[in-house]
This record gives C-alpha cells, structure tokens and sequence, in this order.
C-alpha cells in the first residue's frame, strides 16, 4: 500500500519531507492506486498496483476471539491450525504439495479482531494461490484424525506460552484490562475447551462469521480486473445473510458514529448456525458488543522466576480516533527495551525509558512501552522485568513518574521531532514487506471501508506537536482518564498501587 516510497528517482525529495515536520512538499509522491469494488453479496475486493516479480493476496474475516462466546471459546485458535488440511476436494498431503510447487508461503493467523488466510506468490500464480485459500475456507473436512493431532498441537502450543511469562502477561493484561468481555477473552484456546472442539463446532462458527459482508479479499502486485473475477469466482456464491446490514456492526461499515468513532461447541452435532442455547448470545448482540475496559489489578505469585514482571496499562483510544498518531508516538517516545543493547544508530537508545530508567536503575532487567490497538480500544502502558533483588513496590514510583513526565512537563521540540522520525521509518520500512503490504491493505479495507495512504499518516504525524502530547496524555492516564490495570507475576504483591500512582497525578482513582 505504501510501496511508492521506495522510489528511488524520488528518495532525496521524499526523505527530507518524511524526516523534516516543517517541510509538507510531498506532491511529486502519486501513490500506488488502490481500487475496491464490492461484490453482489457484499464481499470487498481490494488491490493495490505494485508492480514486482512477486505478489500477495489474502482473506480478511472480521472475526477472532473478542467475538467468541462461552459455547465458541477457543474456535478461532483451533481454526487457524486447521488451515490447509483435508477439503472435499483433495488431501492434506495434495495441498501441501501444491504449496510447495508454488515457491511461495502460505499462512493463516487469528487475533481478537481478524482471522486471514494469506499466501505471498509468483504474479503468475494468482489463481492458484487464492483457489487454495477458497478450498480451505470453504471445502475443510475437519478430519478427525487431523482434529486430534492439531489438538495435541494446540495443547503443548498453550503450555509452551504459559511457561513464558513474557508470552503470557499480555494475554493476562488483556483479561484484566477487559474482564469478562470481548478484548478480555482469550486468543489461544483454553486447554479444559481443546478436546470439546470438533469439526460440527468449526463448521457452525464458520457459518456464523465467515459472512460475506464481513469479508474482504485484498491483493498487491495483480491487476484488480484478475483479482475480481477470480473472487466472483471462488466466492461469488456464498449468500448473504438475511437482514445482514442490521447485524453487521455499524463501526465496521461507515467508520462509526462521529460522537465516538472506533484503528481481533456445540454440545450436540446437529445443532445449526442459527439456534442457541437459552443463555447464548445472539450473532448480532456478539458482532456489535463494544469493548468495555474495566481496569484491575491481579498478583500471580510465582517464587520459582528469576525476575519479577510488572505491567502497569490504561485505556488509549480506538483506531479511528484521531488521537491514535499522538498515542503511537508516545510509545515510540517511551521506547525502551533490554539492558543489554548491542547499540548502535536506530535502536532507541535515546528513548525515555532508556535515558531514565534503563541506564540508571540496575535493578530493572527490562522496560518497555507497549500499545495494542482495536477497533473500539486500545491498551497502553509499560512493562517491566525486575532483578529479585527489588520489588515491584519500589519501581512503581519510578514508572509513575515516566507518566507524569508527560502529563505535566512538555515535551522538548528535538524529542518529540525525533520521537516522529522514528515511528513514521519504522511505518515505512515495514510496509516495504509485500506481506505486510496486503495484510495492512486488506485490514485497512475490513476497518476503515478505505486504504488510508502512507503519506496521509506521515502528515497526520508530522502535524503532532507538545500540546497534542500533553492533552492525550491527560485523555489516556490523566486523573479524568481510565483506570489503571496493573499486574504483577513474581515473588512480591503490589501494595495499593492505585494510590501510588495517584500520588504522582496518574490514572483515574
């Protein structure tokens, strides 16, 4: 989507506009044309014209954990292992083949909010490439023997991820941060559900959320004409729904309302997609669900680690809040990392977290600023690890203080350029990736109904100035922002932490 920076006949003009906020010449820069057309049943078709030996193309489903309810918990996580096994049509062992014939890589991911199905490929294997991707979407079998074997999988994969603290601890800050509902529940599947998944279960959550008005097909390095033939032609038969305008969550078709816009078994085999349980709730009342963030604190005593993990986090704003620039440049301001760098230009070793608390303070291994964000939320914070030698009731204050840095002192111009600098590079040089091309391109489409273009977010960046920093930071960890999550894992508990941080004017009491 943003691979016209790449041009090199353009790059002295262009680098000085992208590391320079006061110089906006940016004209000479014609981005990439993006087209999306929208298929009878709704499904969005969306390319980008790269040119390159190779190309990408996906399938985006609004779908993922946050919409699971009790009954589906853990499906989108099985889902995704079960990708490119067995159809109706020919065998895991065929598909696998085909894949390989093709020389290029095919994957399959679930978040909270999405689940794709993606290959990267030759131009010329256009067809091929998105026939697998249809096959597996629509044709699985779900095998009982590939069932277990991907069960087995998923169980050591939940034991591996739970024995690693720095693995783990999002996921935990999630369920904290959001208790008991949608950003809350869980991305790997819980181990007392993988043995009551089944094929059955798999078929009716895929009825339920593999619609076509939720659905986006998105390719870079193909002509768009090829594209939407050969969707009409793999997809062009899955039914709408009825009523399916009113059960799609409006956020996710026209950018939400203005007032607050929004950047994730069955018991029985012969139940259907339409039927629930008493107490199940309904598809529309899962699909428009908002995020509620509820805040907490939580101690996991565990003597046996080496180091103490701290997470201190608040609410940040959704996507498509205009803020959302203000808050990923605070992040990259807070910056941070390991105590040990190999150092060198480039890796943030003049970020605050480095300069303040990293090189001062021996006793923390590790600190870090973190920023996960969704559709209607988002979670900011910092993480720390810390030596046994320290508890996490002496580094509160120290991380407390890092955020009343930015509530209540400006940010110095040469920080704050540079803080910019570093998050629109780290933008641009990812999206040089064909891959991360088309998944930010088929997301974009799936969230915001367009391709916001890479020049676009570099001004909306390079417009950020001390007073935005200030004023986001009051919205977010403030004392009339949210609540703060904090969890500890290690040896020490956290003593009243809220008055901690409220003592430093932080976070909503």
């Amino acid at each position: 989507m943003k691979r016209g920076l790449r041009l090199a006949a353009q790059g002295a003009r262009r680098r000085t506009a992208l590391s320079n906020g006061t110089n906006r010449q940016m004209s000479l820069y014609v981005p990439p044309p993006v087209q999306i057309t929208s298929l009878p049943n709704k499904i969005r078709v969306a390319t980008e014209a790269t040119p390159g030996h190779f190309g990408a193309l996906g399938v985006y489903v609004d779908a993922g954990s946050r919409y699971e309810s009790p009954r589906f918990s853990g499906c989108s996580h099985i889902l995704d292992r079960m990708a490119w096994k067995s159809t109706h049509t020919q065998s895991a062992d065929a598909i696998s083949a085909q894949i390989d014939a093709l020389g290029g890589q095919f994957l399959c991911s679930s978040s909270r909010e999405t689940i794709m199905y993606q290959a990267s490929h030759f131009t010329h294997d256009v067809p091929a490439a998105l026939g697998i991707i249809a096959d597996t979407i629509q044709n699985s079998l779900f095998l009982p023997e590939e069932m277990e074997a991907q069960r087995d999988a998923a169980a050591y994969e939940v034991r591996e991820v739970s024995a690693k603290p720095e693995m783990i601890l999002p996921e935990i800050i999630h369920s904290v941060a959001y208790k008991d509902n949608t950003l809350g529940n869980p991305l790997l599947c819980p181990e007392d559900r993988i043995d009551k998944i089944d094929g059955p279960l798999l078929r009716e959550f895929m009825r339920t959320w593999f619609r076509p008005e939720r659905m986006v097909i998105a390719g870079a390095g193909m002509p768009h004409a090829e594209l939407v033939e050969l969707a009409e032609k793999h997809f062009g038969e899955m039914s709408l729904p009825a009523a399916a305008s009113q059960k799609v969550p409006t956020h996710l078709l026209n950018g939400g309302p203005k007032s607050q816009p929004s950047l994730y078994k069955s018991l029985t085999t012969a139940a259907t997609s339409f039927l629930h349980a008493p107490d199940e709730p309904s598809f529309s009342n899962l699909a428009n669900a908002r995020a509620r963030y509820t805040g907490g604190y939580l101690y996991l005593p565990r003597p046996d680690l080496e180091l103490t993990h701290l997470y201190v986090a608040f609410e940040g704003v959704p996507i498509h809040d205009p803020d959302i620039y203000a808050l990923a440049t605070m992040q990259i301001l807070l910056g941070g990392g390991g105590s040990f760098s190999a150092g060198g230009p480039g890796k943030g070793m003049y970020s605050r977290l480095y300069t303040h608390i990293l090189n001062h303070h021996p006793q923390v291994d590790h600190c870090a600023a973190f920023h996960h964000i969704y559709t209607d939320s988002s979670l900011f914070g910092i993480n720390t690890m810390l030596h046994l030698s320290t508890t996490p009731m002496q580094v509160l204050p120290i991380i407390a203080h890092q955020f009343a840095m930015l509530l209540y002192k400006t940010v110095p111009a040469g920080e704050l350029q540079r803080a910019k600098n570093q998050l629109k590079s780290s933008l641009v040089m990812a999206l040089e990736s064909r891959a991360v091309e088309v998944e930010d391109l088929g997301r974009q489409v799936l969230v915001h109904g367009r391709k916001i273009d890479v020049e676009e977010m570099c001004e909306k960046i390079d417009s950020i100035d001390a007073a935005d920093m200030r004023r986001v930071a009051g919205r977010v960890f403030g004392e009339s922002g949210s609540k703060p999550t904090l969890v500890v894992m290690g040896r020490w508990p956290l003593q009243e932490p809220e008055k901690v941080l409220a003592s430093y004017g932080v976070g909503r009491s």
